[in-house]
C-alpha cells in the first residue's frame, strides 16, 4: 500500500481515505503537544518563582489555567469540526496555539504567563480533539483501535516521558527556554496541519447540522451510553495513569529513595513498558476482539492496583512498589488505545462532539486526581493506593455499563475492521 501519496497532497484536495503511515505520525504530534506543554516545564517553578516575583501558587496557576483552556478548547474545537470541516478549525486551533506561545515565552509577568498559558491550552486542544475525529472518519472497530494504540505510542507516552526531558534541560534552557521547546512544537504542529493533514468530514456529512447549535454534536452524543461507558473507561484509566504521574517522585525518591536519576529510569521503564504494550496492542487486535484486549487490560491493571494496596497497607518495604507500578503502566497500554476505538466507533457523524467530550473527561478526571495523591503529605502512598483502586473500579464500572448496552440489541457494534492500515 502506499504510505505516503495520499497524506502529501494538500490540506484543500479531495478527502482522505484512508489512514496512511505519515497521516498517523502526524496525527501523534497533534495530540502530544498538549500534554508536553502540560509537564515539560513542571522542574522550572522554582526558578519562575524567584524570576517573576511572585508566589508558588501563582506560578502553579499557570498549570491550572493551561488544562482549563485544553479541556474548555476540545468542547469548543470539537462540535466546530462538525460542523465546518476538521481543517479550518484545526488550523485556528494551531495559530491561536503558536500565537499565545510566543507571548509565553517573552511574558514579563505572572498575568500575562497565566492568560498567554489559558489561550495556549485553548489553541492547543484542536489537534488533540480533531485528531481523534479524523482516525473516527476513516476507521472503526478494530482499524480504528489499531490506529489508536499506534497513535498512543507517541500522544500517550509524552505526559509520561515530558517531566523527565523537562529535568534535563531546565539547568541550561531556563523557564523562558523550556517554553521556547514548547512553542517550536506548536510550530511544528502549525507546519504538519498545513502540509499533512488533509479534509476527512465532507460537507454533505456536516450539511444536515448548519443552522444548528455548535454544541449539538455534544448532547446528541451524551445519549449515546455505548459511547458514555466506553469513554468513561478510558478517562478513569488515564486518571489512574495521571495519580501515578503526580506521586512519582515522593514514591521513587522520598520513599524508595532514589537519585534523581535514579528516578529518571525509573520512570523511563514505566514509560518503555507503556510504549511496548501500546505497539502490542496494535498488533493484537487483528486477532483479538477490542472489547476483550480492554477487558484483559482492566484485570491487568485492577490487580496490579490491588497488589500495590496491599504492599501499602501491609508496609511492605518501599522498594518492592515498584513492580505492581511497572505493571499498572504496562497493563494500561491495552486499555488506552481500544477503549478510545470502541468510544469512537460508538458515534457516526459526530465525531468531533464525541471526540471533545472524551478530551474533555480526560483532563477534568486529570485536574481533579493530581492534587487527591499528596493529602496526607509525602511520606506514604496510602492516598496513592486509595485514588488509582477507585479509578480504576470506576473505569471496570463503566466497561460493564458499556459492554451491556453494546450487546443489547441495536446497540454498537465496534468489532468491524473497516480499513486497512500500514505496518
Amino acid at each position: 500500500m502506499n504510505t505516503s501519496a495520499s497524506a502529501a497532497q494538500p490540506a484543500a484536495g479531495p478527502p482522505a481515505r484512508e489512514i496512511t503511515a505519515p497521516l498517523l505520525l502526524a496525527l501523534a504530534l497533534l495530540s502530544a503537544v498538549a500534554p508536553f506543554a502540560i509537564d515539560l516545564y513542571l522542574p522550572a517553578f522554582p526558578e519562575m518563582t524567584t524570576e517573576l516575583d511572585t508566589s508558588a501558587t501563582a506560578v502553579q496557576l499557570t498549570l491550572t489555567a493551561f488544562l482549563l483552556g485544553v479541556m474548555l478548547g476540545q468542547l469548543v474545537f470539537g462540535p466546530l469540526s462538525d460542523r465546518f470541516g476538521r481543517v479550518p478549525p484545526l488550523l485556528a486551533g494551531a495559530v491561536l496555539c503558536v500565537g499565545a506561545g510566543a507571548v509565553a515565552v517573552f511574558a514579563p509577568n505572572i498575568t500575562i504567563l497565566v492568560a498567554a498559558r489559558f489561550a495556549q491550552g485553548l489553541g492547543g486542544a484542536a489537534g488533540m480533539v480533531i485528531g481523534r475525529a479524523i482516525i473516527a472518519d476513516l476507521a472503526s472497530g478494530k482499524g480504528a483501535a489499531r490506529a489508536f494504540s499506534l497513535m498512543m505510542i507517541v500522544g500517550g507516552i509524552a505526559p509520561v516521558i515530558a517531566p523527565t526531558v523537562g529535568g534535563f534541560l531546565v539547568d541550561p534552557l531556563g523557564w523562558r527556554g523550556l517554553l521556547a521547546v514548547v512553542l517550536a512544537i506548536s510550530v511544528l504542529m502549525l507546519i504538519t496541519v498545513i502540509g499533512v493533514i488533509r479534509e476527512t468530514h465532507p460537507p454533505e456529512a456536516r450539511g444536515a447540522r448548519v443552522g444548528r447549535p455548535q454544541s449539538d454534536s455534544v448532547w446528541r452524543t451524551l445519549g449515546n451510553v455505548t459511547f458514555l461507558g466506553y469513554s468513561g473507561t478510558f478517562g478513569f484509566a488515564f486518571a489512574t495513569m495521571m495519580a501515578y504521574i503526580a506521586a512519582s517522585p515522593f514514591v521513587y525518591q522520598d520513599m524508595i529513595g532514589l537519585s534523581s536519576s535514579g528516578y529518571g529510569l525509573a520512570f523511563g521503564a514505566n514509560a518503555l513498558a507503556l510504549t511496548a504494550v501500546s505497539a502490542l496492542a496494535a498488533r493484537l487486535v487483528s486477532s483479538h476482539a477490542v472489547e476483550h484486549l480492554v477487558g484483559i487490560g482492566l484485570g491487568i491493571v485492577g490487580t496490579a492496583t490491588a497488589a500495590f494496596a496491599v504492599l501499602v497497607f501491609v508496609a511492605a518495604p518501599a522498594w518492592t512498589l515498584a513492580l505492581p507500578l511497572l505493571v499498572v503502566l504496562g497493563g494500561l497500554g491495552l486499555i488506552f488505545g481500544n477503549a478510545t476505538a470502541l468510544a469512537m466507533s460508538a458515534v457516526d457523524a459526530h465525531a468531533g462532539g464525541a471526540s471533545a467530550l472524551l478530551g474533555a473527561l480526560q483532563f477534568g478526571l486529570a485536574a481533579l486526581v493530581s492534587p487527591l495523591v499528596s493529602i496526607n503529605g509525602e511520606d506514604t502512598a496510602g492516598p496513592l493506593a486509595a485514588v488509582m483502586l477507585s479509578t480504576m473500579a470506576i473505569a471496570a464500572g463503566a466497561f460493564a455499563l458499556a459492554r451491556r448496552s453494546d450487546l443489547r440489541p441495536g446497540g454498537g457494534s465496534a468489532r468491524e475492521i473497516a480499513v486497512p492500515l500500514p505496518d
